[in-house]
Formats: structure tokens, sequence, C-alpha cells
């Protein structure tokens, strides 16, 4: 059986103008999955973004105590916590439902 001729792809002005374009197409009129590679991309970082955060002074002090214990900076320790507390919630929910 043969395949059909795959559409070509518009060029676009905007992201915004493409991400409405692949809202409303197929990508399998597109592009030939069959031959999709996995791509790793190991040097990637998720971006970040600056917030302030007032805490209660004795629980920063103690975050402080604990990030000092374990060689690491409390900002990367609260980081850590808030992960692995997001996580469990998660799942939490993913049980309930």
């Amino acid at each position: 059986m043969r395949k059909p001729k795959l559409k070509t792809v518009p060029r676009f002005e905007t992201e915004a103008e493409e991400r409405v374009f692949w809202s409303e197409h197929d990508t399998t009129e597109y592009f030939d999955w069959s031959q999709a590679r996995k791509v790793v991309l190991p040097e990637l970082r998720p971006s970040t973004t600056a917030i302030s955060m007032r805490l209660p002074v004795p629980l920063l002090t103690e975050l402080k105590r604990l990030a000092h214990e374990r060689d690491v900076p409390y900002q990367s320790l609260m980081k850590v916590y808030l992960a692995e507390r997001v996580a469990q919630e998660r799942r939490l929910r993913r049980q309930k439902a």
C-alpha cells in the first residue's frame, strides 16, 4: 500500500499563528512519524523564575541549619522540599480520583 503524499508545512509569522495552525491540523498529514527519532537534550535545564517570599524567622533559621548540615545552599534545599511536597500532593490527588 502506498503512503499518501505529505503536505508542506506553511511558514508562520509568529509562534501564536503556528500554535493555532497545529491546534486545527493533524501532524500526520505533514510528517512521517514512522521516521521519527528520539532526541536526548542532556544540557537543557528547566527555566526558572525568581520569587520573593516572606518566611517566619524561626522557619528560615531552621531551614538554613538543615541546609548547613547537608552542606547545600538553603534555597536549593527549599526547592527540594517544595518539589517533594508537590509530588506528594499529586499522588494523593490521583489516589482520590
